[in-house]
């Protein structure tokens, strides 16, 4: 990374891989996108590896973890996954800037297990991550707890959606399954296994801030929603007793590299706190120190 005016380097721990070739496999949403989520057209249609780099480095982002998505199941119109190959091979490009995490999907069953051992053996992935609401089974369902079992004997974390999912595609709309207390029980089945709830958990933070207080074994994504708009209780917890809980992300393109790290300065942070938040909580919980 290029010495720049942060004197952090970030980990960004939810980013989503927004080239042409894997937009080419996405569905095209641009009324979700462009108009509900106002991200700008020029980067909603996708840019390439070496202008996410640019952005990167302005925002001070040292790596970025880039999510092989499995949303929905195939069959659908309005459901994608993203190989994990395709993933890798951008990590492969620039290993020291990107690492992967493998999106699960439920109904694939030990098939999808055994893939995802693949990926984390293979393909060096270094954790999981999952959308409950794609396929409206809450993060305590029977059918995720094969792939808790594999992440806790591959030793990774596993990240999922928490709080409110939105209306992605008028003709496929998704409950909002991944309240924050449903990682309650699987924090207790697991107890070893690292839980991160991304998202926040907006509009259920308190809930989410309870289930990482509560749990050793769980901590928060703060992504996906604007800093300058998080509660405020969110705000004292990273600020103080829960600093060692949380981990920094965007869900780019959903919320941009600069002005997301622009807002995260602007929060008045401890430095300590912020470094925890930006950096260290993602190097320790990922084990990449």
């Amino acid at each position: 990374m290029k010495k720049g005016k942060h004197d952090i380097a970030a980990i960004d721990i939810v980013v989503n891989l927004w080239t042409p070739e894997a937009n080419a496999l996405r569905p095209k949403r641009d009324a979700f996108f462009k108009g509900k989520m106002k991200v700008e057209p020029k980067t909603a249609d996708g840019i390439s590896l070496k202008e996410m780099l640019r952005r990167m480095d302005a925002a001070g982002t040292e790596r970025s973890f880039l999510v092989a998505i499995r949303a929905g199941r195939l069959g659908h119109p309005a459901c994608y996954h993203l190989p994990y190959e395709l993933v890798a091979k951008a990590v492969k490009q620039h290993p020291d800037r990107f690492s992967a995490l493998a999106g699960l999907d439920p109904h694939n069953l030990m098939d999808g297990v055994r893939e995802l051992e693949h990926a984390v053996k293979d393909l060096g992935f270094i954790g999981a991550h999952f959308y409950p609401h794609w396929y409206e089974l809450a993060p305590d369902h029977a059918r995720w707890y094969p792939y808790y079992a594999k992440c806790c004997e591959l030793d990774i974390p596993v990240q999922m959606q928490v709080g409110q999912s939105m209306i992605y595609d008028p003709d496929y709309r998704l409950r909002s399954v991944g309240r924050p207390i449903t990682l309650d029980a699987v924090a207790c089945d697991f107890p070893e296994l690292k839980l991160i709830g991304i998202h926040v958990g907006i509009p259920w933070t308190e809930e989410m801030i309870a289930m990482a207080w509560k749990h050793k074994n769980v901590y928060i994504g703060c992504d996906a929603h604007s800093p300058k708009y998080w509660p405020q209780a969110f705000v004292h917890y990273i600020n103080s007793f829960g600093q060692d809980k949380v981990l920094f992300g965007t869900d780019f393109p959903i919320l941009d590299f600069e002005r997301t790290r622009a807002e995260i300065e602007a929060l008045g942070l401890k430095k300590e706190a912020k470094r925890k938040l930006l950096r260290d909580n993602a190097l320790r919980v990922y084990k990449l120190a």
